[in-house]
């Protein structure tokens, strides 16, 4: 096996050169760097990692706690995440906290204790023993798709994070249907307690009160963010005495539950009820009818909280921000809209994407079509 020194010979440089190229610790001229390259391509050179690890304190590798294997929303930024890391040399630890806040405190404590250089983690509902872990052992950590609140009295985030917009899409969502003559539009919210959750809520109550709808609290239904939850959620709101006509999901797995639930009770989508959803996923349009979504820019969401990681390792003391990226309308049918050529919307000046106008008022659907 060759070693760093056969490697330092073969390219007619010193070991510590060799060393330089490697960990990209000091700068070197191209030609001899293109050298030190082409000789470890000759001899199959490969670094000892560990080796390295003990003389820089670094592993080059990031560890990353988001419940991927459930959740359909999180693989796409999974690999979002995984290219922006093989990018920059950096290798991928990942566990699922299977949104459990006693198992996500465990997962994290095993990703430090394998010597990760920093984390990526989707915080559950109560982070409270995450982030005194944390926050105790200074570990460098990105917070991806939800966001945790400052402490009280602190007027920073003390994490950098990274998420979606979520209030404004939803708002959309409700305006488009509003817009269509639906008066009421129920809710399949996701799990309580989680940053995304009360945004959707908010941009909800917001759209209602853009269309001078009002709110009742009857027709949001919490579906904790599960395909399960969802379909129990949705059989609720058409159980009420007067049901929905129009209702939005609020995550992809719950728009699954969704479909099971009008399916179970024999309604068609839009024929008996109009649909809109939160998360725009690769079958989307595959449904008949195609489904009427936000998109989410899942993998930019990954490879952003690998580069906002990286420049916390790089300047450990810089102040906390948060990033949050837009999403676009995507106009299919099952809002009940005609089939056209899909299309996401045009931005609007504050650089979100907005849905495609409809007209402001429509006629009342307080009762579902037979």
């Amino acid at each position: 096996m060759a070693t760093m020194a056969d490697v330092a010979r073969s390219a007619g440089v010193s070991v510590a050169t060799v060393s330089h190229v490697l960990n990209d610790t000091r700068p070197v001229l191209p030609r001899t760097r293109q050298a030190v390259l082409d000789a470890i391509e000759e001899l199959g050179y490969t670094p000892n990692t560990l080796a390295r690890s003990l003389v820089t304190s670094r592993t080059r590798s990031i560890g990353l706690a988001v419940s991927a294997i459930s959740n359909p929303y999180f693989t796409e930024i999974l690999q979002g995440v995984e290219a922006a890391a093989l990018e920059h040399g950096y290798s991928l630890l990942i566990a699922d906290p299977h949104d459990d806040p006693g198992h996500e405190r465990k997962v994290v404590q095993l990703l430090h204790e394998r010597r990760v250089d920093g984390m990526i983690v989707a915080p559950s509902a109560d982070p409270r023993d995450l982030l005194a872990y944390i926050g105790r052992h200074r570990m460098p950590t990105v917070f991806l798709d939800r966001v945790v609140d400052a402490p009280e009295g602190e007027g920073a985030p003390r994490f950098d994070q990274v998420c979606a917009e979520s209030a404004e899409p939803t708002t959309w969502l409700v305006n488009h249907l509003a817009g269509l003559g639906h008066r009421r539009i129920g809710l399949v919210a996701g799990r309580p307690g989680l940053s995304t959750t009360r945004e959707r809520i908010t941009g909800y109550r917001h759209g209602l009160a853009a269309a001078g709808l009002p709110y009742d609290e009857r027709l949001v239904v919490h579906g904790d963010s599960e395909a399960g939850g969802g379909e129990h959620a949705a059989a609720a709101l058409l159980s009420l005495a007067v049901p929905p006509t129009a209702m939005v999901t609020a995550n992809n797995a719950m728009t699954i539950g969704a479909l099971r639930a009008l399916r179970g009770h024999g309604l068609s989508v839009p024929g008996d009820l109009a649909l809109c959803c939160f998360d725009d996923f690769a079958w989307a349009d595959l449904f008949s009818p195609r489904l009427t979504a936000v998109a989410q820019p899942s993998k930019e969401l990954g490879s952003q909280a690998v580069r906002l990681l990286l420049e916390r390792l790089a300047a450990p003391d810089r102040p906390a921000r948060t990033v949050r990226l837009p999403c676009a309308f995507v106009h299919r049918t099952s809002c009940g809209c005609p089939e056209q050529s899909e299309q996401s919307s045009p931005s609007s000046p504050n650089g979100l994407r907005t849905p495609p106008q409809t007209p402001t008022k429509g006629p009342s659907r307080d009762r579902r079509r037979r």
